[in-house]
């Protein structure tokens, strides 16, 4: 599948120090390599409604972990998916009469759009759940050959033979310190796993299954629902779990640097696919487990269900521009749950002509000092904050001495308020 078209990151002098980033997995931070390629996958949308503020923050927050990788000199290798075939997807096309191809391939669309307009660095490879069938299925088939999965019989309506993986076996494949038991990365115990697992796509009570958290690796196929050919597996269509673990595995080395993703992702879904990745590779999944926090309108989480969304499309159809709605979303730290304000959106459309007002003026020499306090400030757990705060600092300063600045120091600051930040002065 064709990723959207990104704008080139400018090169600065200079280079980001040591990255530390805080690890769910682990509990705190950690550094980063500080030599080498480096690797990143981030989990997609499901393509059935628009890009919310939700969706837009969490993608902004992993393009600063791209951008400073970059700044530091690394090449970076960076892997979305989309899962264009899925309940959420099916059931929005049967109540609106739309084919669920054409509203999948819409709201790609809608969603590259989004992105291109918000300066998000394209991934390398931007991979979809149908395209992957191919590989998804031979993986399928040899967790149930090596004892790692199994077959359910149908009851109540449903047909034999969806295939769901066993978490307990999976659990017990390898005495390996290393290698995967249930709660390694969530740090949950079984009480919250079984209620996150439930509200978040699982299905506990499905009958014949041999633990009520193992999930599902492949849907047999259904009158009315979409399938394809699976093999040994039959017709049908995979689980989402083991669709993120094979595109992933595919394309990043193994383990690769982060996985990344929303926070309401770390269970089940990073949980599940890092067991599905020890089970087939016999590593780790990802070195380390980074997660962006949960974003509100009027206190509430925004989500398609409670229909309560700040749609980026939407604010770009008012006139609204790209940059103020970046700066919106990084004047909070990427682990931080917030909401999204009228008040707050017109502070970052302030702070975005405030920035722009005080280019003209920038004093000679005052880039490097504001580019260092930003790279410092984005090494630090991606503190996107601080680094606005220090941008914030040199406008007020350029502003105070209201004389001609200096066109080298101008174009330096611009640059890098782009090349870090992804803001477009």
């Amino acid at each position: 599948m064709k990723s959207w078209t990104s704008r080139p990151v400018p090169v600065l002098p200079g280079a980001m120090p040591a990255i530390r980033l805080f690890d769910t997995a682990e509990g705190r931070e950690t550094n980063l390599p500080a030599s080498g390629e480096q690797s990143m996958y981030v989990c997609g949308i499901t393509p059935y409604d628009a890009t919310h503020m939700g969706h837009a923050a969490s993608y902004v927050a992993f393009d600063l972990l791209n951008r400073a990788w970059r700044d530091a000199g690394h090449k970076v290798s960076y892997v979305q998916n989309v899962t264009d075939v899925d309940d959420p997807l099916l059931e929005r096309a049967t109540a609106t009469g739309v084919d669920w191809r054409d509203l999948a391939a819409s709201q790609i669309e809608l969603f590259q759009a989004d992105m291109e307009a918000l300066n998000v660095v394209a991934p390398d490879h931007y991979v979809g759940a149908v395209e992957s069938v191919d590989l998804i299925v031979p993986a399928i088939e040899r967790l149930i050959r090596e004892g790692l999965a199994y077959r359910v019989a149908g009851t109540d309506g449903e047909p034999d033979g969806d295939v769901y993986y066993d978490v307990e076996a999976a659990g017990k494949q390898s005495v390996n310190p290393d290698a995967w038991t249930l709660g390694a990365i969530s740090r949950l115990g079984e009480a919250d796993m079984l209620e996150l697992f439930a509200e978040r796509g699982g299905d506990p009570g499905r009958a014949g299954k041999r633990q009520a958290l193992d999930p599902l690796l492949w849907r047999v196929a259904r009158d009315g629902e979409p399938s394809w050919p699976g093999g040994e597996l039959g017709q049908g269509r995979p689980g989402w779990h083991i669709e993120c673990t094979v595109i992933a595995q595919q394309y990043l080395p193994a383990p690769f640097t982060v996985q990344g993703g929303g926070s309401d992702l770390i269970f089940p879904h990073h949980e599940m696919g890092a067991g599905h990745a020890y089970s087939l590779a016999g590593v780790p999944l990802a070195h380390h487990y980074a997660h962006a926090g949960m974003v509100g309108l009027d206190g509430e989480k925004m989500s398609k269900s409670k229909g309560n969304l700040v749609l980026v499309s939407r604010l770009r159809a008012d006139g609204e521009e790209p940059a103020a709605i970046r700066l919106a979303i990084l004047a909070h730290h990427y682990r931080s749950d917030w909401s999204w304000t009228p008040e707050g959106f017109a502070e970052a459309k302030e702070r975005l002509a405030a920035w722009r007002r005080a280019l003209p003026v920038a004093p000679a020499g005052s880039a490097a000092g504001v580019i260092g306090e930003m790279r410092s400030a984005l090494a630090s757990d991606l503190n996107a904050p601080a680094a606005l705060d220090a941008v914030d600092r040199w406008a007020a300063t350029a502003t105070a001495a209201a004389e001609a600045g200096s066109p080298q120091d101008e174009a330096l600051v611009s640059d890098a308020v782009e090349a870090l930040l992804g803001v477009v002065l």
